[in-house]
């Protein structure tokens, strides 16, 4: 099994990533503000076209604007087209009321607790 690395932070956020495969798990640390959220997604992105899934483990995720919640929706989109699974696990308090609020907590297949499917 390979070392997860550190990918070079974006202001503001701190994003651990296991080397791409099959499944490709990303450790979200920080704030995802409209000032981190172009670097985010490109980075994201770039994981896509590698993966089947990529799985976001946002339980360290401080604080989401609007433009954090963009960058999701655009990821989901992009790995949806590409055939790959985009995955939120570990959703923090505030993450998960945002996803509620916007109806957007059933569009990702996965929430709450690792791996775990919620209704």
């Amino acid at each position: 099994m390979s070392t997860p690395y550190t990918q070079p932070p974006a202001t503001g956020i701190k994003l651990l990533i296991n080397p791409p495969g099959d499944v490709t798990m990303v450790v979200c640390a920080g704030r995802l503000t409209a000032d981190v959220a172009p670097r985010f997604k490109a980075q994201i992105a770039d994981l896509i076209p590698k993966a089947k899934r990529v799985v976001l483990d946002l339980s360290a995720i401080t604080f989401m604007d609007s433009s954090g919640l963009g960058s999701l929706v655009s990821l989901y989109v992009t790995a949806h087209r590409a055939n790959c699974g985009l995955e939120l696990v570990n959703l923090s308090r505030h993450v998960r009321e945002l996803l509620g609020l916007t109806n957007l907590l059933s569009v990702f297949e996965s929430c709450g607790l690792f791996f775990t499917k919620m209704p």
